[in-house]
Protein backbone atom coordinates (compact mmCIF):
# COMPACT_ATOMS: atom_id res chain seq x y z
CA UNK A 1 0.00 0.00 0.00
CA UNK A 2 1.31 3.43 -0.86
CA UNK A 3 -0.44 6.56 0.30
CA UNK A 4 -0.46 9.93 -1.40
CA UNK A 5 -2.14 11.77 1.48
CA UNK A 6 0.11 14.48 2.94
CA UNK A 7 -1.80 15.51 6.06
CA UNK A 8 -4.81 14.38 8.11
CA UNK A 9 -8.17 16.02 7.53
CA UNK A 10 -8.06 17.80 10.90
CA UNK A 11 -5.00 19.78 9.82
CA UNK A 12 -6.31 20.42 6.32
CA UNK A 13 -9.54 22.05 7.55
CA UNK A 14 -8.15 23.91 10.58
CA UNK A 15 -8.36 27.24 8.79
CA UNK A 16 -12.02 26.71 7.85
CA UNK A 17 -14.33 26.17 10.84
CA UNK A 18 -17.33 25.54 8.57
CA UNK A 19 -15.58 22.49 7.13
CA UNK A 20 -15.72 20.74 10.49
CA UNK A 21 -19.33 19.75 9.90
CA UNK A 22 -18.54 18.31 6.46
CA UNK A 23 -19.23 14.62 5.86
CA UNK A 24 -16.24 12.34 6.29
CA UNK A 25 -16.42 9.81 3.47
CA UNK A 26 -14.24 6.81 2.65
CA UNK A 27 -14.49 5.73 -1.01
CA UNK A 28 -13.17 2.31 -2.02
CA UNK A 29 -12.81 1.87 -5.76
CA UNK A 30 -12.79 5.64 -6.22
CA UNK A 31 -11.82 5.70 -9.90
CA UNK A 32 -14.87 3.74 -11.08
CA UNK A 33 -17.28 5.79 -13.18
CA UNK A 34 -20.14 5.70 -10.67
CA UNK A 35 -17.87 6.42 -7.70
CA UNK A 36 -16.22 9.39 -9.38
CA UNK A 37 -19.58 10.93 -10.33
CA UNK A 38 -20.83 10.45 -6.77
CA UNK A 39 -17.70 12.02 -5.31
CA UNK A 40 -18.15 15.09 -7.47
CA UNK A 41 -21.48 15.74 -5.76
CA UNK A 42 -19.94 15.30 -2.34
CA UNK A 43 -17.01 17.53 -3.26
CA UNK A 44 -19.39 20.33 -4.24
CA UNK A 45 -20.92 19.97 -0.75
CA UNK A 46 -17.49 20.46 0.82
CA UNK A 47 -17.09 16.88 2.02
CA UNK A 48 -13.88 15.39 3.38
CA UNK A 49 -12.93 12.45 1.20
CA UNK A 50 -10.45 9.62 1.42
CA UNK A 51 -10.09 7.80 -1.91
CA UNK A 52 -8.68 4.33 -2.50
CA UNK A 53 -7.98 2.87 -5.94
CA UNK A 54 -5.42 0.69 -7.69
CA UNK A 55 -4.30 2.98 -10.53
CA UNK A 56 -2.10 5.74 -9.10
CA UNK A 57 -2.32 8.01 -12.15
CA UNK A 58 -6.11 7.89 -12.37
CA UNK A 59 -6.43 8.31 -8.61
CA UNK A 60 -4.26 11.43 -8.62
CA UNK A 61 -6.35 12.92 -11.44
CA UNK A 62 -9.63 12.22 -9.63
CA UNK A 63 -8.27 13.66 -6.36
CA UNK A 64 -7.09 16.85 -8.07
CA UNK A 65 -10.48 17.28 -9.77
CA UNK A 66 -12.37 16.85 -6.48
CA UNK A 67 -10.21 19.44 -4.76
CA UNK A 68 -11.06 21.91 -7.51
CA UNK A 69 -14.75 21.08 -7.10
CA UNK A 70 -14.76 22.09 -3.45
CA UNK A 71 -13.83 19.10 -1.30
CA UNK A 72 -12.53 20.37 2.04
CA UNK A 73 -10.03 17.51 2.23
CA UNK A 74 -8.91 14.77 -0.16
CA UNK A 75 -6.65 12.00 1.05
CA UNK A 76 -5.64 9.06 -1.12
CA UNK A 77 -4.12 5.62 -0.96
CA UNK A 78 -3.05 3.39 -3.83
CA UNK A 79 -4.04 -0.19 -3.04
CA UNK A 80 -5.16 -3.42 -4.68
CA UNK A 81 -8.34 -4.20 -2.75
CA UNK A 82 -8.03 -7.88 -3.64
CA UNK A 83 -5.16 -8.01 -1.12
CA UNK A 84 -7.37 -8.76 1.86
CA UNK A 85 -4.45 -9.22 4.25
CA UNK A 86 -3.75 -5.49 3.93
CA UNK A 87 -7.30 -4.29 4.55
CA UNK A 88 -6.97 -3.63 8.28
CA UNK A 89 -3.88 -1.45 7.79
CA UNK A 90 -5.45 0.39 4.87
CA UNK A 91 -8.78 1.09 6.56
CA UNK A 92 -7.17 2.16 9.82
CA UNK A 93 -4.98 4.60 7.89
CA UNK A 94 -7.97 5.95 5.96
CA UNK A 95 -10.11 6.52 9.05
CA UNK A 96 -7.21 8.13 10.91
CA UNK A 97 -6.59 10.44 7.96
CA UNK A 98 -10.25 11.50 7.98
CA UNK A 99 -10.17 11.68 11.80
CA UNK A 100 -13.35 9.61 11.80
CA UNK A 101 -15.83 8.31 9.23
CA UNK A 102 -19.48 9.06 8.54
CA UNK A 103 -19.88 7.12 5.29
CA UNK A 104 -18.05 4.20 3.71
CA UNK A 105 -18.83 3.84 0.01
CA UNK A 106 -17.76 0.60 -1.70
CA UNK A 107 -17.60 0.76 -5.48
CA UNK A 108 -14.95 -1.94 -5.92
CA UNK A 109 -15.67 -4.55 -8.58
CA UNK A 110 -15.08 -5.93 -12.07
CA UNK A 111 -17.44 -7.08 -14.80
CA UNK A 112 -15.21 -9.85 -16.10
CA UNK A 113 -15.68 -11.79 -19.32
CA UNK A 114 -18.62 -14.21 -19.22
CA UNK A 115 -17.47 -16.25 -22.23
CA UNK A 116 -13.96 -16.60 -20.85
CA UNK A 117 -15.26 -17.54 -17.42
CA UNK A 118 -17.36 -20.31 -18.92
CA UNK A 119 -14.16 -21.96 -20.14
CA UNK A 120 -11.62 -20.89 -17.51
CA UNK A 121 -12.40 -21.49 -13.86
CA UNK A 122 -9.59 -19.18 -12.71
CA UNK A 123 -11.20 -16.22 -14.48
CA UNK A 124 -14.61 -16.98 -12.98
CA UNK A 125 -12.97 -17.35 -9.56
CA UNK A 126 -11.27 -13.97 -9.94
CA UNK A 127 -14.57 -12.23 -10.69
CA UNK A 128 -16.18 -13.83 -7.66
CA UNK A 129 -13.18 -13.03 -5.43
CA UNK A 130 -13.04 -9.36 -6.46
CA UNK A 131 -16.78 -8.77 -6.35
CA UNK A 132 -17.68 -10.83 -3.29
CA UNK A 133 -14.88 -12.12 -1.09
CA UNK A 134 -12.76 -8.96 -1.07
CA UNK A 135 -15.78 -6.77 -0.21
CA UNK A 136 -16.72 -9.18 2.60
CA UNK A 137 -13.31 -8.55 4.14
CA UNK A 138 -13.73 -4.77 3.85
CA UNK A 139 -17.29 -4.87 5.15
CA UNK A 140 -16.38 -6.96 8.17
CA UNK A 141 -13.84 -4.38 9.33
CA UNK A 142 -16.08 -1.41 8.51
CA UNK A 143 -19.14 -2.89 10.20
CA UNK A 144 -17.22 -3.60 13.38
CA UNK A 145 -15.78 -0.08 13.37
CA UNK A 146 -19.25 1.45 12.98
CA UNK A 147 -20.85 -0.83 15.59
CA UNK A 148 -18.26 0.21 18.16
CA UNK A 149 -19.33 3.83 17.58
CA UNK A 150 -23.05 3.13 17.13
CA UNK A 151 -23.02 5.31 14.01
CA UNK A 152 -22.18 5.30 10.33
CA UNK A 153 -23.48 4.50 6.85
CA UNK A 154 -22.04 1.72 4.70
CA UNK A 155 -23.20 2.03 1.09
CA UNK A 156 -22.26 -0.71 -1.37
CA UNK A 157 -22.64 -1.09 -5.13
CA UNK A 158 -24.20 -4.45 -5.92
CA UNK A 159 -26.20 -4.93 -9.15
CA UNK A 160 -29.56 -5.93 -10.57
CA UNK A 161 -27.57 -8.70 -12.27
CA UNK A 162 -27.64 -10.50 -8.94
CA UNK A 163 -31.42 -10.79 -8.92
CA UNK A 164 -31.51 -13.92 -11.09
CA UNK A 165 -29.03 -16.07 -12.98
CA UNK A 166 -29.00 -15.22 -16.68
CA UNK A 167 -26.86 -16.98 -19.25
CA UNK A 168 -25.34 -13.74 -20.54
CA UNK A 169 -23.94 -12.59 -17.19
CA UNK A 170 -24.31 -15.32 -14.55
CA UNK A 171 -20.71 -15.24 -13.29
CA UNK A 172 -20.81 -11.53 -12.51
CA UNK A 173 -24.43 -11.90 -11.40
CA UNK A 174 -23.65 -14.69 -8.95
CA UNK A 175 -20.90 -12.61 -7.34
CA UNK A 176 -23.35 -9.75 -6.87
CA UNK A 177 -26.07 -12.09 -5.62
CA UNK A 178 -23.69 -13.26 -2.92
CA UNK A 179 -22.82 -9.67 -2.05
CA UNK A 180 -26.49 -8.67 -1.87
CA UNK A 181 -27.28 -11.58 0.47
CA UNK A 182 -24.29 -10.75 2.67
CA UNK A 183 -25.39 -7.11 2.88
CA UNK A 184 -28.90 -8.16 3.85
CA UNK A 185 -27.60 -10.23 6.75
CA UNK A 186 -25.14 -7.52 7.77
CA UNK A 187 -27.95 -4.94 7.77
CA UNK A 188 -30.05 -7.19 9.98
CA UNK A 189 -27.13 -7.53 12.40
CA UNK A 190 -26.02 -3.88 12.69
CA UNK A 191 -29.19 -1.83 12.21
CA UNK A 192 -30.04 -2.14 15.92
CA UNK A 193 -26.59 -0.70 16.66
CA UNK A 194 -27.31 2.56 14.86
CA UNK A 195 -25.50 1.58 11.66
CA UNK A 196 -27.09 1.82 8.20
CA UNK A 197 -26.20 -0.62 5.41
CA UNK A 198 -27.42 0.37 1.94
CA UNK A 199 -27.50 -2.09 -0.96
CA UNK A 200 -27.30 -0.17 -4.24
CA UNK A 201 -28.53 -2.10 -7.29
CA UNK A 202 -27.78 -0.25 -10.52
CA UNK A 203 -28.91 -1.40 -13.90
CA UNK A 204 -26.54 -0.82 -16.83
CA UNK A 205 -24.87 2.59 -16.39
CA UNK A 206 -22.97 4.55 -19.02
CA UNK A 207 -19.39 4.13 -17.75
CA UNK A 208 -16.12 2.75 -19.10
CA UNK A 209 -16.98 -0.68 -17.69
CA UNK A 210 -20.08 -0.98 -19.90
CA UNK A 211 -18.78 0.89 -22.95
CA UNK A 212 -18.73 -2.32 -25.01
CA UNK A 213 -22.39 -3.13 -24.30
CA UNK A 214 -24.83 -2.25 -27.06
CA UNK A 215 -27.77 -1.64 -24.76
CA UNK A 216 -29.55 1.35 -23.28
CA UNK A 217 -27.63 2.66 -20.28
CA UNK A 218 -28.48 5.13 -17.55
CA UNK A 219 -26.73 8.48 -17.26
CA UNK A 220 -24.00 8.15 -14.63
CA UNK A 221 -24.63 11.62 -13.18
CA UNK A 222 -28.31 10.88 -12.56
CA UNK A 223 -27.37 7.57 -10.99
CA UNK A 224 -24.87 9.32 -8.72
CA UNK A 225 -27.47 11.88 -7.63
CA UNK A 226 -29.87 9.07 -6.70
CA UNK A 227 -27.15 7.35 -4.68
CA UNK A 228 -26.36 10.51 -2.71
CA UNK A 229 -30.07 10.99 -1.92
CA UNK A 230 -30.43 7.35 -0.82
CA UNK A 231 -27.47 7.71 1.53
CA UNK A 232 -28.86 10.94 2.97
CA UNK A 233 -32.20 9.21 3.57
CA UNK A 234 -30.50 6.10 5.00
CA UNK A 235 -32.43 3.79 2.72
CA UNK A 236 -32.00 0.03 2.92
CA UNK A 237 -32.03 -0.73 -0.80
CA UNK A 238 -31.83 1.43 -3.90
CA UNK A 239 -32.69 0.30 -7.42
CA UNK A 240 -31.28 2.83 -9.87
CA UNK A 241 -32.83 3.81 -12.20
CA UNK A 242 -35.96 3.13 -10.14
CA UNK A 243 -37.72 1.41 -13.06
CA UNK A 244 -35.54 -1.64 -12.34
CA UNK A 245 -37.42 -2.39 -9.13
CA UNK A 246 -40.63 -3.49 -10.92
CA UNK A 247 -38.63 -4.95 -13.81
CA UNK A 248 -36.63 -7.20 -11.51
CA UNK A 249 -39.76 -8.18 -9.59
CA UNK A 250 -41.15 -9.55 -12.84
CA UNK A 251 -37.85 -11.22 -13.79
CA UNK A 252 -37.61 -12.96 -10.42
CA UNK A 253 -41.11 -14.40 -10.74
CA UNK A 254 -40.98 -15.78 -14.30
CA UNK A 255 -41.40 -19.56 -13.97
CA UNK A 256 -38.17 -21.43 -14.54
CA UNK A 257 -39.64 -23.56 -17.35
CA UNK A 258 -40.23 -20.32 -19.27
CA UNK A 259 -37.18 -18.39 -18.08
CA UNK A 260 -34.70 -21.00 -19.29
CA UNK A 261 -35.97 -20.57 -22.82
CA UNK A 262 -35.46 -16.80 -22.84
CA UNK A 263 -32.40 -15.28 -24.46
CA UNK A 264 -31.30 -13.17 -21.48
Amino acid sequence: MSTLATQPAAAAIAANPNARIAKKILVLGATSGIAEATCRIWAAEGAQLFLVARNAEKLAAVAADLKLRGASYVGTAVADLDETDKHAELLTHAVNSLTGMDIAYLAHGILGDQARGEQEFQHAAQVIYTNFLAPVSLLTWLANYCVQRHAGVIAVLSSVAGERGRKSIYIYGSSKAGLTTFLGGLRNRVDREGVTVITIKPGPVDTAMTAHMKIKKADVHKVAASIVKAIDKRMDTLYVPSIFQPIMFIVRHIPERIFKRLNL
